[in-house]
């Protein structure tokens, strides 16, 4: 079994059931979207490229990604949690969910589809 999957299954209620319903609608929304494990977290990638990831932390399930700034609709749902180069949907329930929002973030992101650490990470300068 995958390791993210094995992430998803170890959590207990009703995270495990929060990651489950996330993991349903991204890969109904990205079909070809491939998951991953890095950083000891589950990731999908789209392209070879991450489109988003799923975090279990203190009470709640954060659906996170980048480019926050792309986004047109729903930014009242976005969770920045004093982070520079992430937002996230923020979930403690199933019930809290809200499929039109989480769609329509993943389909921004497919949309947009450029590697996020090459926008974040500052390139290294060679010494001469």
């Amino acid at each position: 079994m995958n390791p993210a999957e094995v992430y998803i299954l170890k959590q207990s209620e009703p995270f495990k059931s929060i990651l489950l319903q996330l993991q349903a609608i991204v890969e109904a929304v990205a079909p070809n979207a491939e998951l991953l494990y890095k950083w000891k977290i589950p990731f999908y990638y789209c392209n070879c490229i991450p489109l988003c990831f799923l975090n279990q932390s203190k009470d709640y399930v954060d659906l996170a990604f980048w480019h926050f700034n792309k986004m047109d609709e729903f930014e009242e749902h976005f969770t920045d949690a004093n982070r520079k180069s992430i937002r996230s949907l923020r979930y403690k329930s199933v019930e809290d969910i809200n499929d039109e929002v989480v769609v329509y973030v993943l389909q921004k992101q497919l949309e947009i589809n450029t590697n996020p650490f090459k926008l974040i990470l500052k390139p290294k300068h060679s010494k001469k």
